[in-house]
Order: C-alpha cells, then structure tokens, then sequence
C-alpha cells in the first residue's frame, strides 16, 4: 500500500509518501519534499500552482489513499483564510483521482508515530527517520509532518483493514 500525504499551506505545502510491500515488514518512503509558491504572485496564481504541482504527485506516485491534517487554528484568521484555499486546492487534485481520501488530526498523527499525542515537533520528526530508515535531516519540517502524516493514514488503513477481513462489525 502507498500513503501521500500532504502537510497544507499556500507559502509552503509538505507532502511525503510512504509504502509498505507485502514482502517487506519495513516502512520505505520513496519521495519526499515541498511544493512552494512565490510569495509575489496573487494569490490565484499561488492556488492554480499548488493544484498542478499536487496532480503531478498523484500522478507521479498513484497512491491508495491520500492524507491531509486535519487543520486547527488558534491564532490567525488571515493565515487561515490562505490555508484553507490551499487545502482547497489540494481537495481538487485529490478529486481528480481514484484514491481514498482521510483527514486525521494533529494530536492522532503524532499519536501514530510516536505513541504519544502530545510528542513535541523534534520528537515526531526524530520518529519519522527512524521508522522510514532516513539518516540525514528532513528539511523543511514540513515534509517531516507530511511523512508523519502518511504514516499514520498507512496504519489507519492497515487497521480498517484487519476489521474489514475479520469481520466485526463497527458500533
């Protein structure tokens, strides 16, 4: 199976992917990185920019299942307003594609990754090299909450998974 996930933001966007084989028990990231926009451009430019470059991904990487955290603001409302159309933008990409889609939340991921829900951001992001085996640093931090984020959409699926084939019901 083949995670993408997408750390959103219309400055800076992180997006990691992560696959298991049947054959290796071992977590593997195949790629990794950020997609930017120029600062100077309006911001429908900025927006048809991250909507191409998240297509390209998909289409690059042809994941199972597509992850994006949940966002949470607490302080301000303009860069949510910028956030939440970049998240916009990446809703369509996924859209475009036969995938399935999950929104997790901050404090689940990192629950996911580190077996704590309050594990601070060097804590995640240390967890993330060692599961995926990656030795130097994961620069931007936002590619390391992307990676994080697939990893814990690729245990989430694994999970429905198991019940799926079990056959237990869900209250």
């Amino acid at each position: 199976m083949r995670v993408l996930a997408f750390d959103p933001g219309y400055g800076r966007t992180g997006w990691g992917v992560v696959e298991r084989s049947r054959n290796v028990a071992r977590l593997q990231s195949p790629g990794y990185g950020v997609l930017e926009t120029p600062a100077g451009q309006a911001m429908p430019e900025r927006i048809g920019l991250l909507y191409a470059e998240a297509c390209a991904l998909l289409a690059r990487f042809e994941p199972d299942c597509v992850v994006m955290e949940r966002l949470f603001f607490n302080r301000s409302a303009t860069t949510a307003a910028g956030v939440y159309q970049a998240q916009g933008a990446l809703l369509a990409a996924i859209g475009s594609r036969s995938c399935s889609f999950v929104e997790i939340g901050p404090s689940s991921i990192k629950q996911a990754v580190t077996g704590s829900g309050r594990a601070n951001k060097s804590d995640v992001t240390r967890m993330v090299q060692k599961l995926l085996g990656i030795f130097e640093p994961i620069r931007p931090d936002d590619a390391a909450d992307a990676l994080a984020g697939a990893i814990a959409g690729l245990q989430q699926n694994q999970l429905q998974a198991v019940i799926a084939r079990s056959g237990v019901r869900r209250p």
